[in-house]
């Protein structure tokens, strides 16, 4: 049996696995039930910075950096749903943790569900934030678009700052200034770029074009939704047809919410992952 990867301390409080086919970067904190926090597309770790601040006085909160992005490793190729819920079960093992709540928010819901459904003695339950198997394609084709046209240099963070709040025109204020400090590095001119692999957030749209419905209707967990109300990913027919696969579990339209919930009403996602909890 392969041995368990080790943990490699990096800067600013960061952990990393080291020696899994790959390796995986992420932060933890707090004491309790396991709580895993996946981000969405082109995101990082940080933006679930609030909702661990609310929970890590009862669990144990670990944020990860996705493969492809931030400092977790940036393969050429491995971006299914099923390659991302390996990364989980990387990091748990090198935490030497049994099961965890997995939460997820966009990509990281997706990714939520199909560990829930691939490994169910390890996942206790599932919060999935506005995505659904059933998000069309013509919206992944503007997502494409909108993910792409992300990669482009800025002079300084200030400029980041301005860039991310006309792109995320609801996102708390502490929220742009998380995706500017744990997004982007300076490039070779001196410029900051992105952390996210351009080639693998192609790739893993790509893997959206697979909806992952079986996985979805497979969950055998408790599981949770929630869609923003003036959500661009999730429409109503989304929205309707997960509902009808899943009558059973808890789904929550959020008020005064697009896509970006945890950024917009952390309190309110802390809520529903301690109601999964069960604290």
């Amino acid at each position: 049996m392969p041995a368990s990867p080790q943990i490699t301390p990096l800067e600013h409080g960061l952990l990393r696995t080291s020696g899994a086919a790959v390796d995986i970067a992420f932060q933890v904190r707090g004491t309790g039930p396991a709580v895993v926090l996946l981000h969405g597309t082109s995101a990082n770790h940080a933006v679930w910075q609030p909702v661990g601040d609310a929970l890590a006085d009862r669990a144990t909160v670990i944020a990860l950096d996705q493969r492809g992005h931030g400092r977790s490793d940036k393969p050429a190729e491995g971006y299914a749903a099923d390659d991302f819920a390996t990364d989980v079960l990387t990091v748990l093992d090198a935490l030497e943790i049994d099961r965890a709540v997995i939460a997820g928010h966009s990509l990281g819901g997706r990714n939520a569900w199909v560990t829930a459904a691939r490994h169910p003695d390890r996942v206790a339950g599932a919060v999935v934030v506005d995505y659904t198997p059933y998000v069309s394609q013509a919206v992944l084709d503007e997502l494409d678009v909108r993910v792409a046209d992300g990669f482009r240099s800025f002079a300084d963070e200030a400029e980041v700052e301005d860039y991310l709040r006309a792109r995320y025109r609801r996102i708390l204020p502490g929220a742009v200034s998380r995706r500017a400090r744990w997004g982007y590095r300076p490039d070779d001119a001196g410029r900051l770029a992105p952390l996210a692999s351009r080639d693998a957030m192609r790739l893993l749209i790509e893997g959206f074009r697979t909806p992952w419905d079986a996985a979805f209707r497979g969950v055998s967990v408790p599981m949770a939704h929630l869609r923003g109300v003036d959500s661009r990913i999730v429409d109503d027919l989304a929205w309707e047809r997960a509902i009808s696969d899943r009558p059973d579990d808890r789904w929550v339209v959020v008020d005064d919410a697009d896509h970006y919930i945890p950024e917009e009403h952390p309190l309110l996602v802390a809520a529903e992952i301690e109601r999964v909890l069960g604290t």
